[in-house]
Formats: structure tokens, sequence, C-alpha cells
């Protein structure tokens, strides 16, 4: 009994001799973490010095985890020895994309001098990490998709501006549209309105898509457009201090996720303007998500990597340097077609130390061209003034670049000083170059913006002689049907729409004037011309309402806040209301010739009361256009009812003089039937006018009225 007692102590003692040596041991190295790279992983520990001799040496293994978990025993890569007072090591030589396995070790017995299998029975383990290499850049190490999982961070990046700019401008529509309403020919006012809708939307293309569009439409002269494209230049600045300032100096990657299920809350809620909200803040927080893959799937190269040295040798050929990274920029800007999404590519490579400043500040200047792309394919199906200021903003960029080209080196050299106020220089270390190119491209374009507006008159002259008229047609800004396709801005498309609507309008009121003409004129030749003038405009009317149907139906497949949607349902309404008016004038033409070819005569009292209702209508056809050209909450109804009344009473009118007439046999029967024709069909031009202003206020007036009469009886 007392050997069995002595056994268990024994044991007893040995396993806490054992434990307290071990404990004992972790208690020396701690804080054991690791950094890695493509082939390398840095092993980082502190130590306790007065607690590890100075004669202890340490030693690390490692493996390929896989390896770990298939033997119990396997057979580690262990490092040479090194000495105690060491606080990393750096395993090299590691297969990229690769789990490995290691633990830190401290040598027991000091005659050892290399680790193997067996003497590593002699050396204290602490306990085994695991960590993981950077994916690397070569075909072995998986380089296509190292590349297509870049370009799905870039897609994201851009996605997340395109709904982020999409839930800012459907949230804010209607104050854009007061904005882009107060365009004036002051040029200094065309610029502050581009700087602001391009600072609201973040967009520089979508602003110039849209100034091209103006254009087109004739809401803008020529002169106008350069002020608002010299102001968006200023505006997409705004982009490259957000992408700066808050997807580098600010890790907004750590807030996207919070961000995004506030958004969502947003996007769930009944009322729209939430909504609209809650789409700015999901693109928001995807556009940060994009961005933070895109800085961890670009290696950060700290200016080590000798294959990348020719890049700085690219900044020592002066201007052909210069150039040569102009290129660059616009290159990448025309493939993206996001100068936004161009800008952080830049800023990120930069950062990186992939390329140098210089070079990057060379890219920015090409981005600056490379987004005139956008609007000057826009411009391609549009008249020849939209191509005009598609060329316009084209000119602007080009000799910004030209001029500021010559000045490099010294603009350069300007904006190190002025970050090295605050930061370390930009040409030394690269966490200050974000700042710097933001402080590059703001710099540039306000410098251009106060150097050009002095020449707006010889740059509209210059894309004059580039962009010469083809014919009168040019010259008068008419157009038959929208023509500049669908703005990237869906919000904002309603003002040219409503722009063509009206110009729509003033073509079916000219149709009434001709058909006056026709009823008064006597000479065959000039009836004639009446007769195929009003047949072309009848085609003009189908061609158009079928334009701006499809233009409007193609719209309101994007979102719409609930006003805009409401102005696109109007819009469709009074189209089909006016080509219907272009339908009955056409068939009153028709229906007056054959009174010619039948040799049938009105009496000057039938002559005389066709004539008075055309009168009335062109009344009512006053009211219609100055309802068309006011913002809809300003209509007042009340004067077109109060012109289709008198239509209505004086059909009445006319009706029961025409049985009157045709009792006492005072003219015909088949004159009768065609005065009676041309009456009815212009009290129906009546119903359609009315009809059209009761659609831009989104009310039924007529309806409800004649509802409330069969209720009463």
């Amino acid at each position: 009994m007392g050997r069995f007692l002595n056994k268990i102590l024994f044991f007893i003692f040995t396993a806490f001799a054992t434990l307290s040596f071990s404990q004992k041991q972790e208690n020396v190295i701690e804080n054991i973490n690791s950094s890695v790279d493509v082939n390398n992983v840095t092993v980082q520990w502190n130590v306790k010095y007065d607690k590890l001799p100075l004669r202890k040496k340490l030693v690390i293994r490692y493996l390929p985890e896989n390896l770990t978990k298939m033997d119990l025993s396997p057979d580690w890569n262990y490092t040479p020895l090194f000495s105690s007072d060491s606080t990393h090591y750096e395993l090299k030589n590691l297969k990229a994309a690769e789990k490995y396995a290691y633990s830190l070790g401290v040598v027991e017995d000091s005659t050892i001098t290399k680790i193997d299998k067996k003497s590593a029975q002699n050396v204290n383990w602490h306990k085994t990490k695991t960590v993981e290499t950077k994916r690397g850049w070569t075909m072995s190490t998986g380089l296509i998709m190292r590349i297509l999982m870049l370009l799905g961070a870039l897609a994201l990046f851009i996605y997340g501006m395109k709904i982020m700019s999409e839930g800012i401008q459907k949230a804010a529509g209607e104050n854009l549209r007061k904005i882009l309403g107060s365009m004036t020919s002051n040029r200094f006012k065309g610029i502050l309105t581009g700087f602001l809708t391009t600072s609201i939307i973040q967009s520089s293309s979508a602003t110039t898509v849209m100034v091209v569009s103006f254009v087109n439409a004739g809401l803008l002269s020529l002169r106008q457009s350069i002020g608002v494209i010299m102001g968006a230049n200023v505006g997409t600045t705004v982009t490259a201090w957000l992408v700066a300032f808050l997807g580098f100096s600010v890790s907004m990657s750590d807030y996207a996720l919070p961000i995004f299920l506030v958004a969502l809350i947003f996007i769930f809620a009944r009322k729209h303007s939430l909504k609209s909200w809650g789409e700015m803040l999901a693109g928001f927080a995807l556009l940060f998500i994009g961005l933070e893959m895109l800085k961890n799937g670009v290696p950060d190269v700290k200016g080590s990597v000798s294959q990348l040295a020719f890049l700085q040798d690219l900044s020592n050929h002066g201007i052909v340097s210069v150039l040569i990274f102009v290129m660059i920029g616009t290159i990448v800007t025309i493939v993206v077609q996001s100068s936004s999404a161009a800008m952080a590519v830049t800023i990120l490579l930069c950062e990186r130390g992939i390329i140098p400043f210089e070079m990057a500040a060379g890219m920015v200047l090409g981005e600056n061209i490379g987004t005139t792309i956008t609007a000057n394919l826009a411009a391609i199906v549009a008249n020849v003034h939209a191509k005009r200021a598609a060329r316009a903003h084209f000119i602007f960029n080009v000799f910004g670049v030209i001029w500021m080209i010559f000045l490099f080196p010294y603009y350069i050299d300007w904006v190190d000083q002025i970050v090295s106020l605050n930061y370390i220089s930009p040409k030394i270390s690269q966490d200050s170059r974000p700042i710097a190119l933001a402080y590059f491209h703001t710099g540039f374009n306000i410098m251009n913006v106060l150097l050009m507006v002095w020449f707006v008159p010889q740059i509209a002259r210059i894309v004059t002689w580039m962009v010469p008229s083809k014919s009168e047609r040019d010259e008068e800004f008419r157009l038959d049907y929208i023509k500049a396709g669908i703005l990237n801005t869906p919000e904002l498309f309603i003002l040219e729409a409503n722009k063509e609507v009206a110009k729509f309008a003033k073509i079916t009121s000219k149709m009434s004037k001709f058909v006056n003409q026709l009823i008064v004129e006597n000479d065959k030749k000039e009836k004639s011309k009446l007769y195929d003038k009003i047949a072309k405009y009848e085609e003009i009317t189908d061609r158009v309402e079928i334009e701006i149907s499809n233009y409007l139906s193609r719209c309101a497949e994007n979102e719409l806040s609930e006003e805009s949607s409401i102005k696109v349902r109007g819009m469709l309404a009074i189209t089909n209301d006016l080509e219907r008016i272009g339908d009955i004038f056409y068939q009153m033409s028709l229906t007056y010739k054959r009174k010619e070819d039948e040799k049938i005569w009105f009496s000057p009292e039938q002559r005389d009361s066709v004539k008075h209702m055309i009168k009335l209508l062109d009344e009512a056809f006053a009211v219609m256009l100055t309802n068309l050209k006011t913002d809809r909450h300003l209509v007042k109804i009340d004067l077109a009812l109060e012109k289709e009344t008198d239509i209505n009473n004086y059909r009445d009118d006319l009706r029961v003089i025409h049985l009157s007439s045709i009792e006492n046999q005072e003219y015909n029967v088949k004159s009768g039937i065609i005065y009676t024709d041309l009456i009815y069909s212009c009290e129906k031009v009546g119903d359609h006018i009315i009809n059209v202003t009761e659609a831009i206020i989104g009310k039924n007036i007529i309806g409800e009225q004649k509802h409330i009469k069969i209720a009463d009886k």
C-alpha cells in the first residue's frame, strides 16, 4: 500500500512540474502573430527577456496545413536557429494562396545547432497557428482568377456609384429640375449649375449627356451648354475626394455593412422618398465594399518590386512621359466608361506603389479627355447643336490638358508643397498620394475653368466650324421627335420630354390655321398646297406620337419617383390626344376636299360659323400651349374649362340653327351633312384639347362633371 501511494505521488509531482514548465515557456513568448505577402510570411512576437536567457535559441517549424492534418507526425520544415533577442522572422519562398501551419519554439539544449525531426523533441513548441499567403500574379498562382476578381470588384464599385447616383436623383429629382431650370445666358451661372448638378448626382458623364440632350431639344443654347460642361468638370472632382478621403484616409468599409443595413430598412419603408434614400445608401455601401475589395486584390509593393522599375523609368522623359501617361489614362476611362472608376483605380495603383505619383497625375489628365467620349457617343444621333455641345466638351478638356502638359513639372511640385504642409510628401510616402491626386485633380479643373471661361465665344466658333450646318433645318432647333436617346439620369429626362411634347402641341395648333386658310382660300393651287401641307403634318403627328411614346415607355422602365411617374403617364396621354387632333384635322381637310370635288357650296352663314368655331379652337389651343409650358402645380384649369364650355355651347347653338335651316330648306342636305361633320369635328378637337390640360394636372375634370350630372339625374 505504501509503494502504491509513493507511485501516485511521484506521478502527480511529475505532471505538475511538466505543466509548470510548459506554462513558464508560454509566458516567456507572447503575442505571436504574422503578416503575409504573396510568397512570404513574417512571424512576429514579444519576448519577456527577464524570463528567457539570451543563450537560448529560437526556431520556427512550418508546413502546408493540409499535410499537418493528414499525418499525426508530419515532417515539418525547420528554420535555422536564431537568437532569442529577435522579435520577428521571415519565412520565404512559400507557395502563393496556400494555408500554412507554423509554431515558434524555444531550444532547451544549447549544444544543438540544427533542428531535425529527432532533435525537435528538445524544443518547447508554442501553440500551432495558421496563416494563408496572398494570391500571386503569375499563371501558376491563378493570374486569370485574380484579374477576374479585380474586374468584379471594379464592377461592384461602378454599380455602387450607379445605384447611389440614381437614388440621389430620385430623392432630389424635383430640386435638380429646378436647378437645371435656372440655366440662363450667364456663363457663370451655367458653371455653377453644372457644378451643383454633378456634385449631387456624382456623374460628370450623366451631366454632359443630359446637356447634349437639352441642347438637342432646344432647352439650352451652345454657349449656355459650354458653361454647364465647365461646371460639370469641377463637380466631378468631388468623387475624387470621396474616394481619396473616405476610401483611404478613413476605412469606410468597416461601416459599409451597417450602412447597408440602414439602407435595407429604408428600402422596405412605405414612404417613397425613404426608399430613394435607401437606394442611395445601398449604393454608397456597395461603392466602398467594391473599393475595399480592389484594395485587397492589389498587392502593396512598397516600391520594392524590381519588375515595376520600368514604370519609374517612364517618368524620366519629360513631356514624352506625360503624353504617355495621358494616353494611358484616356484609354482606361474609355474602356471602363466611368471617369470615377478610372480615378479610383488610378488612386489605388498609386497608393499601392505600383505606379509612381507622376504617372498617376498624368493619367488623371488623360481621364479628363476619356470622359468626353460618353457625351460624343450620345451626340452621334442628335442634331447639329448637340454635336457641337459634345465637341465643346472635348475641346475644353483637350486644351486644358495641353497647357497643363507644359506646366506639369511645376504643377506637380506645387501640389507636393501644398500636401506636404499636412502630410508627408507624396513623392516619398504612398499614404499621402490619394489626397495629393485629389488636390491635383481639383486644382487642375478649377484653373482650367478660370482660364477657359473667357474663351467661351471662341470655343463656340471652333465647334461651329468643326460641325457645320447642313441645312436650314439644323439652324432652327426644330425637331420632329426626340433623337438624343435615353438619358442616364431617368429623373431628369422629363425636362426634355416636356419640351418635345410642347413642340408637338404647337405642330397640331398650326393645323387649325391651315384648315381655316383652306376655308377662305379661293386659289386652287394654294388650296392644293394646303391639302398637301395638312397631309404632311398628319404624318408628322403620327411619327412624333410614336417616337415620344416609345421614348417615354423606355424611360418608364427605370425606377421613377411618384411625381415623375405621374408626369410620364400624363405625357403619354397628352401625346395620344395630340395625335388624335392631327387625325381629326386631316379628316376635316378630306371632308372639305370632297365638298370641293362634288361642287357643294356653303352659304356665307355656314362658312362664318365654321370659321368662328375654328377661332374658338385657336383660343383653346393658346390656353393649352401656355399650360404645357407651366409647372403642373401652377396650372389653373378654369380658363381651359371656360374655352371648352364656349365650344360646346356654340356647337349646341349651331345645331339648333342648323335643324331650323334644314326645315326651312335654306341649304341642301349634302351641304348640311358636310357642315355638321366639320362642326362636330371641331367639337371633338376641343374635347382633346381639354384632355391635354387635364392630363397635365393629373385629373379628369370633364369626366367627373359628367358623372355628377348623371348622378343628379
